[in-house]
């Protein structure tokens, strides 16, 4: 980057930290201020709060990547999260709010008993813990690709300024550092959509670009088919998506929390409701990016391979080395028929022949196809190289572009950008990591110390899990893409969660022992499934919920006829 790039994103962080600083000095001296930063914030607070506490750097990093990759239909994921937000508002606000609980679970031990509450509180410090470490690995990623540091120094080095800036600042600081944030991510991906296309040949403009990359499959938002296997239809969106969304927005203590400090049940309902109006167009703007991503590599020339790291540690091996570049020789060759089919491609169009549409199709699809099979035996070549890099590249999609295209001074916002998002949602789960250690664990045992213990606690805990993120971080190469791996991970667990809490809520006649035994059935059944068989991830939403509902059921009808 250049020293104006390097100005640009230090006087961006900066002055957001800064001012959420001076926002909130003297903050943090109770229980309620650090945790949940006095429950006093507006609606508009709320929403913004609950938008950059989900929109981690791996949103920015790896989305793009996989509509690159994979077409727009990850927008499905989606379908399920408005309505989620409705009934959330509806019923979950109003009895977190009498209760005036610091977390989600502290309402389970009134509702059921101690035990219950705490294997809650645990499934979520399980899931939540490690999904920090993902949102952490994200922004190392992008510094280790800018200065060409080691990847796992440098989680380790964000994940010390992260767990500083968290442990100092609590609640209040979160979110009012967050308003700046999300303000930097939606600045600087309007940015980056707008010069994706005026990067296109003159005669591809945004119509002809939407036009390409609908002829390539890019443009599949919608698939009506069901497939249990498949992760991505509109059912597994409208009932898994739903489900998760559920889970992750009424019972997760990172997003709970967000509303809990919210000034009264309507500023937190208006909240929430502004997250469902803004969150399925947000999602559709960054698949869209990473779909003119698709389009614009299409007419400059990408690279083999997308991490670049890795890459040039190949590209140096005396024993790799000459097969990649002959490898990248034949891309270069390929490209050329590639933007060579393109360009007939968008004249086909134009002139709006059929025979020369097909023949223009035919052409494109023989060169996409060949260049797939050459990316995939390079993949095969790094992966031989390299046995721990990333099995997918498309996570370094958009830095590439980032770093190879962007002007001076927008290379220093986008990662303005990448890092805002991962401070802001990295800080909200450490947030709520400490909230649920110390409320849910460690208080319960401990009812006479004071507040000044607790907080003290709290920021401890901040700092444990912090390292813990960090340790499960340096795993993280290992993974799949990014999103498609937070995902998956949550839906290992908000089933089973979310089954709890719909039990509470609804079915008041089933006891602590029933849904206790019936959680710990449904989340065993849950992980073995996921180990055993090929079901797409976000149907395991429904079936740990469903199960936790269905056993609780049965168990409470048992226990019933025993007594009797």
């Amino acid at each position: 980057m250049s020293t104006f790039d390097w100005l640009v994103l230090s006087s961006t962080l900066l002055f957001i930290v800064g001012y959420g600083a001076w926002r909130t000095r003297g903050a943090g001296a109770s229980l309620d201020s650090y945790l949940l930063g006095d429950r006093d914030a507006s609606w508009w607070g709320v929403g913004l709060s609950i938008i950059a506490t989900q929109a981690s750097a791996i949103t920015f990093l790896s989305t793009p990547g996989q509509a690159y990759d994979d077409g727009m239909r990850f927008i499905q994921f989606y379908f399920g999260l408005p309505l989620a937000m409705v009934l959330i508002a509806l019923f979950a606000v109003p009895i977190y709010h009498r209760l005036k609980v610091f977390t989600a679970y502290e309402y389970l031990e009134g509702r059921f008993d101690r035990r219950t509450r705490t294997l809650a509180a645990l499934l979520f410090l399980v899931q939540r813990g490690l999904s920090n470490g993902l949102s952490l690995y994200a922004p190392a990623l992008v510094l280790s690709a800018i200065l060409g540091w080691n990847i796992m120094l440098t989680v380790w080095l964000l994940g010390g300024i992260m767990i500083a800036y968290t442990v100092a600042g609590g609640t209040r600081a979160v979110m009012v550092t967050q308003q700046g944030q999300v303000a930097v991510i939606f600045t600087g991906m309007v940015v980056a959509g707008y010069l994706l296309v005026h990067y296109l040949p003159p005669e591809v403009g945004f119509k002809e670009a939407l036009q390409v990359a609908g002829h390539q499959g890019k443009l599949n938002l919608v698939d009506f088919t069901f497939d249990p296997t498949d992760r991505y239809n509109f059912w597994s969106g409208m009932t898994g998506g739903l489900f998760l969304a559920l889970s992750y927005f009424g019972t997760d203590q990172s997003q709970v929390q967000r509303y809990l400090a919210g000034r009264s049940v309507t500023e937190s309902r208006l909240g929430l409701l502004m997250n469902g109006l803004v969150k399925v167009p947000m999602q559709f703007a960054i698949l869209l990016v990473g779909v003119l991503l698709f389009v614009f590599y299409q007419f400059s020339p990408p690279p083999l391979t997308f991490n670049r790291p890795v890459r040039d540690q190949v590209a140096r091996s005396a024993t790799y080395g000459p097969q990649l570049r002959e490898l990248e020789q034949t891309h270069a060759t390929l490209f050329l028929a590639r933007r060579q089919a393109t360009t007939q491609l968008v004249e086909a169009l134009h002139t709006e022949d059929p025979a020369q549409l097909a023949a223009a199709e035919t052409h494109l699809q023989a060169a996409t196809a060949a260049t797939r099979g050459l990316r995939d035996r390079a993949q095969a070549l790094i992966k031989k190289a390299v046995p721990s890099a990333e099995a997918k590249d498309t996570d370094y999609v958009f830095l590439t572009f980032v770093l190879n295209n962007m002007p001076q001074g927008l290379v220093g916002l986008l990662i303005a950008v990448v890092l805002s998002a991962a401070m802001g949602s990295a800080a909200a789960g450490l947030n709520a990591l400490a909230s649920t250690t110390v409320i849910d664990l460690y208080r319960p045992s401990r009812p006479h110390v004071d507040e000044a213990h607790n907080v003290r606690a709290s920021r401890w805990a901040a700092i444990g899990w912090g390292v813990l993120g960090i340790g499960f971080a340096t795993f993280a190469a290992r993974l799949e893409n990014l999103i498609q791996a937070v995902n998956i991970l949550g839906s290992l667990f908000y089933g089973t969660i979310l089954g709890i809490f719909m039990v509470a809520f609804f079915l008041k006649r089933v006891g602590g022992t029933a849904v206790f035994w019936s959680a710990i059935v449904a989340q065993t059944v849950v992980l073995l499934l996921f180990w055993r068989t090929d079901i797409g991830y976000l149907w395991f939403n429904i079936i740990g919920s469903l199960l936790v509902v269905g056993l609780s059921v049965l168990l409470s009808m048992a226990e019933k006829k025993t007594v009797a």
